[in-house]
């Protein structure tokens, strides 16, 4: 029975700041750098064969970081930007209380939150997931019918596409899904990658 395990990279710099970040490819914060350090503690029960990230550093240092503290090295790895966060378009890099002054709070929750409406010249997460899961079906489900463990670190969004897809989620119900930084989810797979269980590795809060 494969194993697969999503790790949303730690707290970033910009996370810190409360910013749009989306494919800026910002450094892990000092408390994002102590997240996937502790992601590896929780790790290293667990066999991993093969390992998925983003091409954005956050994503690649918490993967690595993760894995040392593990003690789990020269594990084979793709990185690829259908992983990759959602563009935020213009409003990468703006603080989001900022946004909520200039625009108002309804219409930042619709850019952060609805399934299928982009912020302007950027990507929804419907979006997002049109790249993510022809990648994930294409190249990470190959892995895991062969009974490979697999993981895959990246970032909010392109997660929640891929526990959209894996818990056959509604896009009405996707919204309230909100990703943890640094705490790795773990499901479990049978033979034909319908999902058996499905837990995560340590208790973290789901207030934002």
């Amino acid at each position: 029975m494969p194993q697969l395990i999503l790790l949303r990279h730690g707290q970033s710099q910009w996370n810190l700041e409360n910013r749009f970040t989306g494919w800026v490819d910002v450094e892990l914060s000092a408390k994002g750098e102590e997240e996937a350090r502790a992601a590896g503690e929780l790790l290293k029960p667990f066999q991993i064969d093969m390992l998925f990230t983003s091409v954005l550093k956050r994503a690649v240092n918490t993967a690595e970081l993760a894995l040392g503290a593990a003690g789990k090295s020269n594990i084979p790895t793709e990185r690829s930007e259908k992983l990759n966060e959602r563009h935020y378009g213009d409003l990468q890099g703006l603080n989001k209380d900022d946004i909520a002054k200039q625009y108002g709070d309804a219409q930042l929750k619709i850019w952060r939150r609805s399934y299928d409406v982009p912020p302007p010249n950027g990507e929804s997460l419907k979006n997002t997931q049109e790249r993510c899961i022809p990648y994930y079906k294409d190249v990470i489900e190959p892995k895991l019918r062969e009974g490979k463990n697999v993981m895959i670190a990246a970032h909010g969004n392109s997660l929640r596409s891929i526990v959209m897809y894996l818990d056959n989620l509604t896009p009405e119900e996707i919204l309230e899904v909100n990703i943890p930084t640094g705490v790795p989810a773990l499901y479990e797979l049978d033979s034909s990658l319908k999902v058996v269980s499905k837990r995560y590795l340590a208790e973290f809060s789901n207030a934002h």
